[in-house]
């Protein structure tokens, strides 16, 4: 069985927005930058976990609402002097359609 769910179009997700995807393990945010990348990070901030997806969204880096942490959307890892760690997803394009997989990648220490 595959773990990988759609979550809409590229168009469902404004640029420099995000979508929330409710999962049993917790709430993941589909990002959506400028130049049309998407990434996925759980949505909840490393530091007081603040809902990441009501972030703004700044090159491949959102800020999360509460501190202004800055985590990296590509690495889930906060942004110097700040430590800590948001756990990433993978996620690919089929034609228009964004699909994400609901394991997470390795590398956070937090998660």
């Amino acid at each position: 069985m595959s773990d990988w769910i759609e979550v809409g179009t590229l168009n469902d997700i404004p640029k420099l927005g995000a979508r929330v995807v409710e999962v049993a393990a917790g709430n993941i945010a589909v990002f959506r930058t400028a130049e049309d990348k998407i990434f996925a990070v759980a949505d909840k901030c490393p530091h007081k976990g603040g809902q990441l997806s009501q972030g703004l969204v700044m090159g491949n880096k959102v800020a999360c609402p509460m501190h202004d942490w800055k985590i990296e959307l590509e690495s889930g890892t906060a942004v110097a002097p700040d430590e800590g760690c948001a756990a990433t997803y993978p996620v690919k394009m089929e034609g228009e359609t964004i699909m994400l997989s609901l394991t997470a990648n390795e590398g956070c220490p937090n998660e």
